[in-house]
């Protein structure tokens, strides 16, 4: 069987763990890294082509796209209407309909696929929270992130006007409701007060309690850490009372990474369209003959 050719777009955190976790596959083939421009490269990549244009690194299967949230779309749109499959960790919870029914136009005429928010939550949560409400379809499920960082919230703090460095924090107060705990280091001549208006009127940040204190050095509180744990009580059938819980405490750019994989692998598997994670079978994440694979995990 040939190799999966793959290529990252985007070398921030994400497209870091992107790399190594390519690195430990048997199916993939790195391709390269694209990125806005190719001084000053990272010592990891010494062995790895880097380019500004995909178009440099020859026949691509999928891209990897490692970029802010906010610049997901205008790259999906362009690669896969180029019949190259593309991979994303969209974050906006309230975007993802809309974006899946955009994509899934463009992948279906150039016979391409798209896996949107393809992260840990959205993500490999969005399955556990579907098989949870098919375990009790009648019910609650809350969802509560945190204590950890939010690398969708930090990249968009750090995008405001006069923020040299930012971190925001995800804090669970229960029953799915959050703080956010915003931590930022300023450029010379800009205001606290201003810069605090600009985060808590973004759409990341509107609906919840929102914090901004200003630091000296935002690399010293800095902490990639993040869990989840989402409890679903629900109705069985007739049955009350029956109630879920699952936990996990991990590095998010890791595991945001190795689930991007996971859906770059089952974007070669599916029929052109665009999809979420609910929406693909999740063997098709997992490398390895499909008969063994189901007598291992069944």
């Amino acid at each position: 069987m040939s190799k999966i050719k793959a290529a990252i777009v985007g070398y921030g955190n994400i497209g870091r763990f992107v790399l190594e976790a390519l690195q430990e596959t048997a199916d993939f083939e790195i391709a390269g890294v694209v990125r806005r421009s190719v001084a000053n490269n990272p010592a990891e990549l010494a062995s790895i082509k880097v380019v500004t244009d995909i178009h440099e690194l020859g026949k691509i299967d999928v891209a990897i796209l490692c970029t802010p949230t906010r610049e997901v779309e205008k790259h999906a749109e362009i690669l896969l209407s180029e019949g190259i499959n593309t991979v994303d960790s969209f974050d906006i919870h309230t975007g993802i309909a809309d974006l899946r029914s955009r994509l899934n136009a463009i992948a279906q005429k150039h016979n391409s696929v798209a896996i949107i928010s393809a992260g840990w939550d959205p993500g490999s949560d969005s399955i556990i929270r579907t098989l949870l409400e098919a375990a009790a379809p009648k019910g609650i499920t809350y969802t509560n992130f945190g204590p950890g960082m939010s690398m969708g919230h930090t990249v968009c703090v750090k995008s405001k006007a006069g923020v040299k460095n930012a971190l925001s924090m995800t804090i669970p107060l229960g029953t799915g409701i959050h703080r956010r705990m915003v931590y930022v280091e300023l450029e010379d001549g800009y205001s606290l007060n201003d810069v605090t208006r600009a985060i808590k009127e973004d759409p990341y940040f509107a609906n919840d309690e929102t914090h901004v204190l200003q630091v000296s050095s935002v690399d010293d509180i800095k902490d990639m850490g993040h869990g989840v744990n989402m409890v679903r009580k629900g109705v069985s059938g007739k049955t009350q009372n029956q109630r879920f819980e699952f936990n996990m405490s991990i590095n998010n750019p890791a595991l945001t990474a190795q689930i991007l994989v996971g859906a770059a692998r089952a974007s070669m598997r599916q029929k052109a369209g665009a999809y979420t994670m609910i929406e693909i079978p999740v063997i098709d994440l997992l490398d390895g003959n499909r008969e063994e694979l189901i007598r291992h995990l069944v």
